[in-house]
């Protein structure tokens, strides 16, 4: 018989909107995630405490473990302290993306589901099958299972400081030119492309270009939030993060190693990245209309607004496909020349107006 359908790994609640984290106690009694109430929660050793003080007397049978500090010691420390605590239904990791990437990790270290929390849009790692974690050597990505449930209570989003919603804008408008990698790498290599993944990242990133909105409304961060964890999913139906990480990723990986105490928020820089990556591609459009409106929210556009001259930029985007060996993506493919990089970023800084 002919396989007809497949399974896309995927969380069953989805929960965004205004107040979502007042109902939270509910949600997380899902006879799908906690039944008993057992439940180990996942925070930080800061702004966590504040979670717990609110959130703590509505959970009398959870246990709260402080270990989630972004780090890959960090995330084994916190499973090591969930093993032997007791037994739990599921793993909630509450706060920003740090917080939740040591989560799924320590939850996939130990078998058990997680449920996302989150209380900044960062990034589209809050239901991504990776976690990234700081390590002895730097920065790498470690395969998890999806979360099973995301809670995102816009709300609280609102409290968070601006530049991380900002942040997020970047690494969802930047899909655009990461699918358009893996197209080029179709043509040029013969990678196969997944379409309902490519479809779901492009998709999502098209709905936050287009929306009119901006970062202090609720229609916009329902339209944010959704795109990130469309993301996150288009992420698992691939297999790896290809239709999220192109060029514009590479550039990004870059400046954090060549320049690791002055890099930027990592969505600001692939926002950047992705608006340059386009217009190396020819599509000088997309790359105008990407630059607009990463301005329109206040996200930088040229490498001097997040601090890096023209010569540090240019050693970024040389150094970046040995970011990502394997990879191919429109700088594997142009194979630029120093000089050739200074040429076509003094192009796009004029065709985006500088």
């Amino acid at each position: 018989m002919p396989v007809l359908t497949r399974l896309i790994p995927s969380p069953i609640v989805v929960d965004i909107r205004p107040g979502a984290l007042d109902d939270l106690a509910a949600i997380l009694s899902d006879e799908r995630i906690s039944p008993s109430g057992r439940l180990a929660f996942a925070i930080s050793n800061g702004s966590g405490r504040v979670l717990r003080e609110r959130f703590g007397p509505a959970f009398p049978g959870a246990d709260w473990f402080a270990d989630a500090d972004g780090t890959i010691d960090g995330a084994v420390r916190l499973a090591d302290s969930i093993k032997r605590a007791g037994r739990y239904d599921a793993v909630v990791g509450v706060g920003g993306g740090k917080v939740i990437d040591c989560a799924k990790y320590a939850a996939a270290r130990v078998g058990l589901p997680l449920v996302a929390v989150a209380t900044n849009l960062a990034n589209d790692g809050l239901c991504s099958p990776v976690a990234t974690l700081d390590n002895d050597a730097g920065r790498g990505s470690y395969g998890v299972p999806n979360p099973i449930g995301i809670v995102i209570d816009l709300d609280v989003i609102r409290e968070a400081p601006v530049r991380y919603v900002r942040a997020g804008i970047g690494d969802v408008i930047c899909k655009i030119s990461a699918v358009a990698d893996w197209e080029l790498s179709h043509r040029e290599t013969g990678e196969k492309v997944d379409g309902l993944a490519a479809a779901m990242a492009r998709q999502a990133a098209e709905a936050v270009l287009r929306h009119p909105g901006g970062i202090g409304d609720a229609p916009f961060l329902t339209t944010l939030s959704e795109a990130l964890v469309l993301c996150g999913i288009s992420m698992s139906v691939a297999g790896d993060s290809r239709p999220a990480s192109g060029a514009c990723h590479e550039i990004s990986h870059a400046f954090d190693l060549r320049f690791p105490k002055r890099s930027a928020l990592h969505g600001e820089q692939c926002g950047l990245g992705g608006a340059f990556a386009t217009f190396l591609r020819g599509d000088t459009e997309t790359a105008g209309r990407m630059a607009d409106v990463l301005r329109h929210h206040g996200l930088p556009v040229l490498p001097g607004d997040i601090g890096f001259d023209l010569d540090e930029f240019v050693q970024a985007v040389e150094y970046a496909p040995q970011t990502r060996p394997g990879r191919y993506t429109i700088l594997e493919h142009l194979d630029l020349s120093t000089d050739q990089i200074r040429d076509a970023y003094a192009d796009y800084a004029k065709a985006i107006g500088s």
